[in-house]
């Protein structure tokens, strides 16, 4: 007798518990739609690194072009690559403002 009780008492709980959360998780994106404004502008971040690395090819094979070796090429392009992903992954991390 006790024990039907006590399932009917947890049964209640799990269904009033179950109203809860679905009256707080109505409708919505699981990422924000700033977040997703700041993925994009991420993945232009990556994309200007990609651009920032191209060039520095000969257009002869026999002549070696030491352009290949640059700054932009070598340091710079790979930092912003990498920054760019950073932000990307700090886009879909960060908490959504709330109003």
């Amino acid at each position: 007798m006790e024990y039907n009780k006590l399932v009917k008492r947890l049964n209640m709980a799990q269904k009033e518990k179950l109203k809860n959360t679905s009256s707080e998780n109505k409708g919505g994106f699981p990422i924000p739609v700033g977040s997703y404004k700041m993925i994009l502008i991420g993945f232009g971040i990556v994309v200007l690194g990609f651009i920032l690395m191209m060039g520095g090819g000969s257009d002869d094979p026999n002549v070696f072009n030491y352009e290949i070796f640059s700054f932009r090429r070598i340091t710079l392009a790979p930092i912003v690559v990498l920054s760019g992903f950073g932000f990307v992954v700090w886009a879909i991390m960060r908490k959504p403002e709330k109003k």
